[in-house]
């Protein structure tokens, strides 16, 4: 016999008029602190009751229906109500949806009060995010959602960034496989391919801590609190096409830069302006870094100049300024803490008289024709203006080392400076003179370029010596002599014998690829696959090699030695190699070249746009294409802009057998004339080399022409 369940019956419902309601004394909900009565009662006067509410009858004292009904759950719902009836915005009459249970049922009215309040369900914030979404999707702006729901627009904000994290990771976090707080740290980025490999990443990692999901996701931007983007400003930033990350779910500075290449233009542009008005007050030079490197004036001679007095104007703003400011100290000397107010005037105050006491200097016209100034940011993100250095090479015994005259010009004070000189800028070491590729004159090649054209001689000449034994015999032979004999100076060797291999630290990107680096690479591979690799079987192997084999090895090891770099040096001599030192290397270099037979033409080399062309003014390659092409070809190209005229200049030039000035061999004579001094004359395309006042470490910086 089947047995039937019996089938639950549920609370009728009914409308039942507001003033037939009672609140019961057995609703569970009794503390009212943090319950907003008022919001809800907006909420209904918005939206309607969108819950009914649970009410029993009054029983009268012979058990009879009263006509009352008494509300043991909903009680916030009932008090809303109320207030609404108070307001005269709900008549006391007013049907209110009602869930109405039995009087005489055995559940009791506290725990049906109970169990509504206890086993309702937060929202998700997830489902949270979806809904506002929607709302805004629909039409409805943050301030409209923030307003209807009685939140912050701040919330509604955190809740719809939630539309920036990648839906792979919000279905994570749906499963309960992240935090609320590691999926907030994902909305600093924008990116959901970079999220989600940041996640993949830490995923299984001990390291899950939402700092480090920022710090992962900002690690190619730039904060708003560095000192670049105080100097700029987000303002401004912004309006230059910007990006700004921001972290609406914690404090975070200010955000995150996210292009710091506009930043870093931005910031140049704005360093160059200032320079560009400093260079009115008559100074010789003007270096600009964002940075500029501890111990920059090391060796710098500083002006000394005298301040510019107060004008009568400044004067009395002075003295107002510093009268209010004791004012306001004296007011609240007494206080334990200062107003907001008043603390913010007083550090304007404080500013204003800084300003004013910070008095420019005036220094004499002719030390200032002769000096420079530093332009840089400051740590805070304020500019530094560093004026007054003179350099080594442009100071003068005959003239006055510092002080001021009558009619010296203020700097700072274009009005007095009259008829200046326009001052050369540098920023990074680099001229920022427009017309520097539009002059005639042939300047000196750059530092880096000349080294990288000589890492390619270097080369050239390694695979030169490897292929002939007794020239790589003579080579140490003569390197031996100058260590053994104390006659000889140690230094501008072009023979590193120890055997050091000279590593390229300045060359281009086609120098692996030619026919002399890949000649050297093969020859080392034949060899290291001949040779045992255990040490101790290395004298019986080399032992067992034929005499040829012996000089073939020998001459491919002390190729190694070759080193015919040109580098900078300092000429105080704080360096590894003098300027002299340099010269007598690559004079070395020019012996053992002609010892082997080197012409880098023969070895393979080419003017490229990579190699040469697109690395010197446009005087320097109209010069090669008439040394190369003749003077016709280079009339044909001359109208054409730069990164045009290096391309047709690359195609005027094959197999027409030209080098530039560092790959050629010096004349015989030159070779077995005596060395240049130091401060003698030097090869042209190495002019005003010695005079310049740069470390070895700054041989990336090409020369500044003034």
């Amino acid at each position: 016999m089947t047995t039937s369940v019996q089938k639950i019956t549920l609370s009728s419902s009914r409308d039942i008029p507001f003033n037939k309601l009672v609140l019961a004394q057995t609703n569970v909900r009794r503390i009212k602190a943090g319950l907003s009565i008022e919001d809800l009662a907006a909420s209904i006067a918005r939206r309607g009751l969108i819950q009914s509410i649970h009410v029993r009858p009054v029983l009268g004292a012979e058990g009879q229906e009263t006509g009352m009904f008494e509300v043991p759950a909903g009680g916030r719902r009932y008090r809303a109500l109320e207030m609404l009836v108070k307001q005269k915005r709900l008549a006391k009459s007013a049907p209110v949806p009602c869930v109405v249970g039995s009087a005489s049922s055995g559940i009791l009215a506290q725990e049906v009060s109970l169990a509504e309040n206890i086993e309702r369900a937060p929202l998700h914030p997830l489902d949270q995010y979806r809904a506002f979404k929607d709302l805004r999707d629909a039409g409805m702006s943050e301030e409209e959602i923030a307003a209807a729901f009685f939140i912050s627009v701040n919330i509604v904000k955190q809740r719809l960034k939630l539309t920036t994290v990648s839906p792979a990771l919000l279905d994570i976090y749906a499963e309960d496989g992240m935090t609320i707080a590691q999926l907030e740290a994902f909305c600093v980025n924008n990116d959901h391919a970079r999220q989600e490999q940041v996640w993949e990443a830490i995923s299984n990692s001990w390291s899950k801590e939402p700092y480090q999901i920022r710090r992962m996701l900002t690690e190619n931007t730039v904060r708003a609190s560095d000192k670049r983007a105080i100097f700029i400003g987000l303002e401004a930033y912004e309006a230059a096409g910007g990006d700004v990350l921001r972290d609406l779910f914690q404090s975070d500075d200010g955000g995150w830069l996210q292009d710091p290449s506009l930043l870093d233009r931005l910031v140049t542009e704005k360093l160059h302006m200032v320079a560009s008005e400093i260079a009115n007050e008559g100074w010789k030079w003007i270096e600009v870094a964002v940075s500029l490197p501890y111990g920059v004036s090391h060796g710098l001679r500083e002006l000394e100049g005298t301040p510019v007095d107060l004008n009568d104007e400044e004067t009395a703003t002075l003295s107002a300024l510093r009268d209010e400011f004791h004012t306001l100290q004296a007011a609240y000397e007494e206080a334990d803490e200062l107003p907001d107010d008043v603390d913010q005037r007083l550090g304007e105050l404080e500013a204003a008289i800084g300003q004013l006491e910070t008095r420019p200097v005036r220094f004499d016209p002719a030390q200032v024709a002769r000096a420079g100034v530093f332009v840089s940011v400051d740590a805070d993100g304020a500019l530094l203006v560093e004026r007054g250095y003179v350099k080594p090479e442009d100071d003068s015994s005959n003239g006055p080392k510092g002080g001021s005259s009558p009619g010296g010009g203020a700097a700072g004070d274009p009005e007095t400076a009259g008829s200046v000189q326009r001052a050369v800028i540098t920023i990074g070491g680099q001229s920022t003179d427009p017309d520097d590729d539009e002059e005639d004159g042939i300047k000196p090649l750059p530092d880096r370029l000349i080294t990288e054209l000589t890492a390619e001689r270097t080369l050239a000449l390694r695979d030169k010596l490897a292929n002939d034994p007794a020239a790589a015999f003579l080579a140490v032979l003569h390197k031996f002599v100058r260590d053994v004999f104390g006659r000889y100076s140690a230094q501008g060797v072009a023979m590193e014998v120890s055997v050091r291999g000279t590593t390229f630290s300045g060359q281009s990107a086609e120098l692996r690829d030619t026919s002399f680096a890949r000649a050297i690479e093969a020859r080392q591979q034949a060899w290291e696959a001949r040779l045992p690799a255990d040490l101790s079987e290395l004298w019986d192997a080399l032992a067992a090699l034929t005499h040829a084999e012996q000089s073939e090895l020998f001459a491919h090891c002390a190729s190694f030695g070759v080193n015919a770099l040109y580098e900078r040096a300092d000429r105080h001599g704080n360096g590894a190699i003098s300027a002299h030192g340099v010269q007598q290397r690559l004079a070395e270099a020019d012996h053992l070249a002609r010892a082997v037979g080197l012409d880098m033409i023969t070895a393979g080399w080419r003017p490229t746009v990579g190699n040469y062309l697109g690395r010197v003014t446009k005087a320097r390659i109209l010069e090669a294409v008439r040394e190369g092409a003749g003077k016709q070809a280079a009339q044909l190209i001359d109208h054409l802009k730069k990164g045009d005229m290096a391309r047709e200049a690359e195609r005027l030039l094959v197999d027409r057998c030209w080098l530039p000035e560092p790959l050629r061999l010096a004349d015989a004579e030159a070779l077995g004339a005596n060395l240049p001094d130091d401060g003698e004359a030097l090869p042209e395309f190495l002019a005003d080399e010695a005079d310049n006042d740069l470390t070895s470490d700054e041989v990336d910086r090409p020369v500044a022409a003034e």
